[in-house]
This record gives structure tokens, C-alpha cells and sequence, in this order.
């Protein structure tokens, strides 16, 4: 039992690396061939891919009545992208900010994140509160529907489009590089939380650890992947899309299908750690248009010490 569960866990490592490989390659050609940039690429089609294992974990565990999961995996999620992902992209190579989308991207995904803390005081995100989360989801497709309508439709100079059909491998290959992904996601997640309840460790912090770590893997080797292969704004236009969608979509759809408590745990500590991660990448991005590997260095270390802080106080 514990050797094949083993065996399972590294099954899902190896579906979400290669998946990873063909993802990011296929998503920069099609980033090329489609005259998109990457960051908005990664904003919303490879966002929508690596954010599907936090949607479907949340999803079911708000289904089967598990609303610590719910929220510890989203809120987690969200962490764990800038913390453990972007801090460790900086950290092996500093990242140039020159895309004015970066700061509006940041901007909605700290709206988001204030957002949820406003409707949580109470100690209670309600389905009409995740209409609100909802509501910014969808201002923040629009506000993609409109960038991309300006890069084709500004005045400057188009670059030729590829229809559908000449891009069908690369669409091939991303379709099938996500599906790795997330399969090698839920394989990892369902091993990953069988280990960890044989270690006695309470639902809350599988949540935003471990459950947490798993479904934030593709947005982690996807980052790792994109900057190793030279795409470091794809990394950045995925994590900010990825957090967005994390809270506004995750915690708004989860919130329809049963209300979802608020722990005092989340909103003394989980939660102001959240804001606190998303306030250190906008501000180091925007001052000298770059993120420092030093930078990297300094949200990487905030991130363990928040999780250093989860085992000593709330285990």
C-alpha cells in the first residue's frame, strides 16, 4: 500500500514535468504564430490550464462538505505561486519589467485578494459574496478581451495572425501538455494527502501546504520551465492570472455550491500573509521597472517563514 502509493506520487512528478515541457513550448509558438505577447498569454489561456487542478480540488472538497480544504488549498495556492514559484524564478535569474500590463495585472489580483478579506469578516464567504469574487473574474477576462483587442486593433503596426488550423500541432501539444499536467497534479494531490493524514497533520494545513503545493505544481514548473527557456514574462503573466483566478474564480464558484466558513486562522494569519506576498511582488516589479534575484531571495524566505509560522502556531 505505502510503496505503491509511492509509486503513484512519482508518476505525478513525471506527468507534470514533461506535460510542463510541451505546455510552455507550445504556448510561446502559439504566443508567436497568434502576434500575442506572452504575458497575456500567460494571463489567461496558460492560467486557465495551471489553475484547473486548485478548481477541481476546491470544487469537490466544498461538494463533499471539506470547506477548510476549500479555502486552505485557494488561499495556499495563491502563496505558494508568488512564494515558492516567482520567488524561486527570481532567485535563479532577475526579471525586467518593462509591460505596463504587469502593474494592472497586479493591481485586480490584490483587488481580488482585499476583496475576499472585506466579505470575510464576518467568518463567512456566502454565495451572494461570491457573486462579488465572481464579478472580478469577469472583469478581469474583459480587461484581457480589451488589451488584446488593442495590440490588433491600435495603431500600430499588426503582425500577421495564424489561422487555427495552421497552429494545430502547437495546440496539439498544449492540449496534451495541460492534460499531463493536471492528471499529474490530482495523482499527486490524492498521494500527497494519503501521506500526509497517515502523519497526523489537521485538514486546514494539508490545505495550505501540501494540497496546496500539488495543485500550485504547474504554475511552479511552468515558471521554472519558462524562465530556464528564456520566457521569464510568461512566468509572470501566469502566476498573476493564476492568483486572480485562485480567488476570484476558485473561492466565488466554490461559494455557490455550499457557504464556506472562515476560520480565525485564516483571517489573523493566512490571509494577511496573502496580501502581504502580492504587496512584495507589485512593489519590487515597479520600482526600477525589474525583479531583483535578491528580491526572489527575500519572498522566497517569506514564504518558508509563513509556513515555519502554520506548524508552530496552528499544528
Amino acid at each position: 500500500m505505502v510503496m505503491s502509493t509511492l509509486l503513484l506520487f512519482l508518476l505525478g512528478l513525471i506527468l507534470i514535468t514533461k506535460g510542463a515541457d510541451w505546455f510552455i513550448e507550445s504556448a510561446v509558438s502559439i504566443s508567436t504564430k497568434s502576434g500575442l505577447p506572452k504575458i497575456i498569454i500567460g494571463a489567461t489561456i496558460v492560467s486557465f490550464a495551471t489553475t484547473a487542478p486548485e478548481f477541481t480540488v476546491s470544487a469537490i472538497a466544498a461538494y463533499i462538505g471539506h470547506t477548510d480544504l476549500t479555502i486552505g488549498n485557494a488561499v495556499g495556492s495563491a502563496i505558494c505561486n508568488i512564494g515558492l514559484a516567482l520567488g524561486l524564478v527570481i532567485t535563479i535569474k532577475a526579471i525586467p519589467m518593462e509591460d505596463g500590463a504587469f502593474l494592472h495585472k497586479g493591481a485586480i489580483m490584490l483587488f481580488s485578494g482585499l476583496t475576499l478579506i472585506a466579505l470575510t469578516l464576518d467568518g463567512n464567504l456566502t454565495s451572494s459574496d461570491g457573486l462579488i469574487l465572481l464579478a472580478i473574474f469577469v472583469g478581469f477576462l474583459y480587461y484581457n478581451y480589451r488589451l488584446q483587442s488593442a495590440i490588433f486593433n491600435g495603431s500600430e503596426k499588426k503582425r500577421e495572425k495564424l489561422s487555427l488550423k495552421e497552429m494545430k500541432s502547437e495546440i496539439f501539444y498544449f492540449i496534451l501538455g495541460s492534460a499531463c499536467v493536471v492528471i499529474g497534479s490530482r495523482v499527486l494531490v490524492d498521494t500527497g494527502t494519503e501521506i500526509a493524514y497517515w502523519l497526523g497533520i489537521p485538514e486546514m494545513i494539508i490545505g495550505l501546504t501540501l494540497v496546496a503545493l500539488g495543485t500550485s505544481l504547474p504554475e511552479l514548473i511552468t515558471a521554472v520551465s519558462a524562465t530556464l527557456k528564456g520566457h521569464q514574462d510568461l512566468s509572470i503573466g501566469n502566476i498573476l492570472g493564476a492568483n486572480t483566478m485562485d480567488i476570484a474564480m476558485i473561492l466565488g464558484f466554490s461559494s455557490q455550491i455550499r457557504d464556506l466558513p472562515i476560520l480565525d486562522q485564516s483571517i489573523s494569519y493566512d490571509f494577511p500573509v496573502m496580501i502581504l506576498i502580492m504587496l512584495m511582488l507589485v512593489i519590487f516589479g515597479i520600482t526600477r521597472k525589474r525583479l531583483d534575484r535578491w528580491e526572489g531571495g527575500v519572498i522566497l524566505i517569506t514564504y518558508f517563514a509563513y509556513l515555519a509560522g502554520l506548524f508552530i502556531f496552528y499544528n
